[in-house]
């Protein structure tokens, strides 16, 4: 299969994920506990028309769906980039304290600064995001042995741990539980316009730069030693990749909450698809990612419908299987 795939070209391949991506999305915005057809979505999408099913569709389903079109985009792309800059196959901004740290910090903030607007809150997600990684990697260097998969993988789960403990005891002392959850239980409900506005330029600066940098990202991602052979100031490149992983973690974390095992699952499925390249990792993972995010968000809207199940459950049911079965093969094999 992997042979077959490396003869197609990469145009069609990417090509064929956006029209996926273009088919989950039409599909989500028809699919849900209100009857509304293909035509409502063109008329709500073309004209200005006024009506119930309209307005379902433009308050509600549509920036909902673009708002997972951005999460699920940016969890995969920093996810790659995490994988990729680490060498570490079970790398991802969920188990590796980052969302864990956005969550904590947007906690506090709702408690102490309760007056905060929406980029106040985000850029406590993007600070919380980046201790939250400092404290994993500050812990897996301590021993002698450096940035081995397990041991970063095991000071992700207690880092996580601990933060979304402090998040949750924040909110019980300061009695602000109703609104972390609002953010702490992954969901999609409560994305609007104004949110996508203030959020989705920080996404797109970070897919940006991560597109730019993704050649460097290719050869530091084979060797680092083979990386400073070739010139690259490697200090420099992991600085502001890291730097992107937080952008990207924390504007997902602001946006709808803490979603875990996307980041790792989409990387691995487009490696498969695409090489190592991430040339093309890149926007693979994020056309991939979208369309991921579009269907877990779907079926939790349907499977229950008008009742909704959490986002971050369905996430977590495909991806706990895939990150055991990665965790079994070492971490060496790309599925």
């Amino acid at each position: 299969m992997n042979k077959v795939a490396g003869r197609i070209p990469f145009t069609y391949k990417i090509l064929t994920a956006l029209l996926l991506l273009a088919a989950v999305f039409i599909l989500s915005m028809v699919v849900g506990a209100a009857d509304i057809s293909v035509k409502d979505v063109w008329l709500a999408l073309t004209s200005k028309e006024a009506g119930e099913k309209l307005s379902i569709i433009r308050e509600i389903r549509l920036p909902r769906e673009v708002a997972a079109i951005f999460v699920g985009a940016a969890l995969a792309v920093a996810g790659a980039i995490m994988q990729g800059m680490t060498r570490n196959p079970l790398a991802d901004p969920g188990l590796l304290g980052l969302t864990a740290g956005a969550n904590a910090a947007l906690a506090v903030t709702l408690a102490f600064l309760a007056s905060a607007n929406y980029y106040g809150l985000m850029i406590a997600c993007f600070i919380g995001a980046a201790a939250g990684a400092a404290l994993v990697f500050g812990i897996s260097a301590v021993k002698r042995g450096g940035f081995s998969p397990l041991r970063i993988v095991l000071a992700g789960a207690a880092i996580s741990a601990f933060l979304n403990a402090v998040a949750d005891g924040v909110g019980i002392t300061f009695k602000k539980s109703k609104d972390v959850s609002m953010w702490t239980s992954g969901g999609l409900i409560g994305a609007n316009w104004s949110q996508l506005q203030t959020i989705v330029p920080f996404i797109v600066l970070g897919i940006v730069v991560a597109l730019l940098l993704s050649k460097q990202l290719t050869i530091l991602s084979l060797s680092e030693e083979v990386a400073v052979g070739l010139g690259q100031k490697t200090a420099r490149i992991k600085a502001i990749l890291f730097v992107v992983t937080v952008l990207l973690a924390g504007a997902s974390v602001a946006l709808v909450g803490s979603l875990t095992f996307l980041g790792l699952m989409i990387p691995h499925i487009v490696r498969a698809i695409v090489g190592t390249d991430y040339r093309f990792i890149i926007p693979m993972s994020a056309a991939l990612g979208a369309a991921f995010m579009i269907i877990a968000d779907t079926l939790a809207r349907t499977i229950s419908a008008p009742y909704e199940a959490p986002v971050v459950a369905i996430v977590a049911v495909l991806g706990l299987p895939f990150f055991l079965v990665i965790a079994r093969k070492g971490g060496r094999a790309n599925l």
